[in-house]
């Protein structure tokens, strides 16, 4: 590596620039990440008529704005880990079984 890539913030797009700058390369724009957004939505969407489009829970569902981005540029966790998945990299999540079993033996991966 001849050297380090770093993607200076613009706005709040803190996701797209985290990703960007921890795989050295413009490799996600917001249209990317809305994207994947926006097939989690939909995958919610379809879990929630599950329990019955008819019912209080769907129609209220329906009404909120989505979790997984938003106008300012926000972009949930479970958007940054699908979008790691693209490169076959895995999220760990600081309080999960697995995090707790690196900090015990850090070196030995499970």
């Amino acid at each position: 590596m001849d050297s380090i890539f770093h993607e200076k913030q613009e706005g709040s797009l803190c996701a797209q620039h985290c990703l960007n700058n921890l795989l050295q390369g413009e490799y996600f724009t917001p249209v990317d990440l809305s994207s994947i957004a926006q097939q989690l939505d939909e995958e919610e969407r379809m879990r929630m008529a599950e329990g019955g489009m008819a019912s209080e829970e769907y129609r209220t569902f329906l009404q909120q704005p989505s979790g997984n981005m938003d106008d300012s540029g926000f972009f949930s966790i479970q958007v940054i880990s699908n979008a790691l998945r693209v490169w076959g990299l895995e999220l760990i999540l600081f309080n999960s079984r697995e995090y707790q079993s690196l900090m015990i033996n850090p070196i030995g991966l499970t």
